[in-house]
């Protein structure tokens, strides 16, 4: 099992930036990693993954915006998000995948006021 927990999260107005962070508990250096984010009253989607050595792969609708990296020394996830609008008001959420079984922290309010 590997917990997660995300920060980074808050208020910004359109057009702005914000970079959340997962903290993993366990070293996932040979797992895919990534984000989700469930809207309000929407559901829960993956808007980046990142597999090991591979090139990350995005939503179309962050494409371009949002980059995700990671620091295998650190455990940790990274999600920068730039030039944010009000349709990305999200719970955000870090994603791992071990043994084929998906993991997910508590997640972080993303909100953008426009």
């Amino acid at each position: 099992q590997v917990q997660l927990v995300e920060s980074g999260g808050g208020l910004v107005q359109a057009g702005g930036s914000l970079r959340l962070s997962c903290t993993m508990s366990r070293n996932m250096h040979f797992s895919t990693v990534g984000w989700g984010r469930q809207p309000p009253g929407g559901l829960r989607d993956l808007v980046a993954t990142l597999k090991p050595d591979e090139n990350p792969v995005y939503a179309d609708s962050v494409k371009g915006r949002f980059a995700i990296s990671r620091d295998n020394a650190k455990n940790m996830i990274y999600l920068q998000m730039n030039n944010l609008q009000p349709e990305d008001t999200a719970v955000y959420y870090c994603n791992v995948k071990l043994f084929g079984v998906n993991y997910w922290g508590e997640g972080t309010q993303v909100t953008v006021s426009s």
